[in-house]
């Protein structure tokens, strides 16, 4: 995973758990931006689409690396959970 001066960030993946992730954008956004949230972080994720290798997340400000952790952990313990809540509980 890297972070760019644009305000996106690239998250390195398999193509199937792409498809998992974008399946489920809004909710996956939702989550994200909770988890953000309970840590006072002022990022949130405004995007999430497909990237030739990963996902490509767009956010309002650039992400520091507490918040890029945040968002790793999540897309890849994501696959495995359906709740937010067995979500927030592992980080």
């Amino acid at each position: 995973m890297k972070a760019s001066s644009r305000k996106q960030v690239i998250v390195f993946m398999s193509t199937n758990n792409i498809s998992r992730v974008i399946s489920k954008t809004n909710a996956h956004i939702s989550n994200i931006n909770q988890l953000l949230k309970e840590v006072k972080s002022e990022v949130s994720v405004d995007f999430i689409h497909s990237h030739n290798k990963g996902l490509l997340l767009t956010t309002n400000k650039v992400a520091i690396s507490s918040d890029l952790n945040i968002i790793e952990k999540y897309l890849k313990d994501s696959n495995n959970i359906e709740h937010k809540e067995d979500i927030i509980k592992k980080i």
